[in-house]
């Protein structure tokens, strides 16, 4: 099958579709409108086989993880994602393989009212390159930035799944069942906290996803805000799988320091906890207060009751030069 072909077949047919694109899938460029009040959010991300997911995985689940880290990203500025263009390459046309991909694509899409307005399809090594736009109502928009000294430290959901899974999948722990079942899940299909992110707009100080791991990903917030964190382990939240899977200690380093969790990391003043109780409440989400920023600039604690907990902090980087 021929590369128009192919986008025709699998990528331009089916899709949801937006008033604000005047001009999608089949011109040279997308034409697309922002609404008054609205700044536009963009964010590209490449997931490449054998980096980002493992190489057996399956056409589904590659599409809805390259979907799902984009829209994360929209999430922790308080985005709500309108549009994607997608960059395929791919080895060869399989068939079988774009029909997997492209249902559960535009499944995704479907799902956050988002359109798929252009790209690109060529032939090479497996990746995936999208562009994600959102619209967050303007000088709403969260940053990594705006956290200040007294902020406390919030996560939505729960913590290390995701690196949990991987190590199931490459067979360093065993686990069966239902708890095996749902830590693939959290691996290859992560939910993108879009709502939450939306809902803290006005309430949040700083926010940023959990990509690379909690310590990793705060450290970003505290280099660009100017402040420092503790962190309570004590606190940290665990599925009900992880808990049953490995014992604590394990349990810990996974949250701390494993990414692909996708949750979102974010700091809230003290006078706009109540608004967050609400807003949680009404939302029917979860968040779990997990430490508290400091003034002490970007020094990061991590204690366990009122001793120091030792971990590194360094989480996911790439070019890093192996120890």
């Amino acid at each position: 099958m021929k590369e128009f072909e192919l986008i025709d077949t699998y990528f331009q047919q089916g899709g949801y579709q937006r008033k604000d694109v005047l001009a999608g899938i089949g011109d040279d460029c997308a034409i697309t409108h922002v609404p008054e009040g609205q700044s536009l959010a963009v964010t590209t991300d490449t997931l490449v086989s054998g980096v980002h997911f493992p190489e057996h995985t399956s056409a589904k689940h590659i599409a809805h993880k390259a979907m799902a880290v984009n829209l994360s990203d929209l999430a922790a500025m308080g985005a709500e994602p309108a549009w994607v263009s997608l960059s395929l390459s791919m080895p060869d046309s399989n068939e079988a393989w774009l029909a997997e991909f492209s249902s559960s694509l535009l499944e995704l899409c479907a799902y956050y009212n988002v359109q798929l307005i252009g790209g690109d399809t060529v032939r090479g090594p497996l990746s995936i390159t999208i562009t994600a736009h959102g619209f967050v109502p303007v000088k709403t928009e969260l940053t990594r930035n705006g956290a200040k000294p007294g902020d406390w430290l919030y996560v939505t959901g729960t913590l290390g799944d995701a690196g949990l899974g991987l190590d199931i999948v490459n067979k360093q722990v065993p686990a069966y069942g239902e708890h095996k079942q749902f830590l693939l899940k959290r691996l290859n299909a992560p939910t993108p906290r879009v709502l939450e992110g939306t809902a803290l707009r006005r309430i949040a100080n700083a926010c940023i996803d959990i990509s690379d791991g909690l310590l990793a990903d705060l450290k970003h917030v505290l280099h660009r805000s100017g402040c420092g964190a503790i962190v309570q382990v004590d606190n940290l939240p665990f599925s009900v799988a992880m808990r049953e899977t490995v014992p604590m200690e394990q349990a810990i380093h996974y949250a701390l320091s494993s990414g692909d969790d996708y949750e979102l990391l974010f700091t809230v003043s003290e006078e706009q906890r109540g608004n967050l109780d609400t807003v949680l409440s009404n939302y029917h989400v979860s968040a779990t207060c997990i430490g508290q920023m400091t003034g002490v600039t970007e020094k990061l604690e991590v204690r366990r009751g009122s001793e120091p907990f030792s971990i590194s902090p360094h989480g996911y980087q790439h070019f890093a030069t192996p120890a």
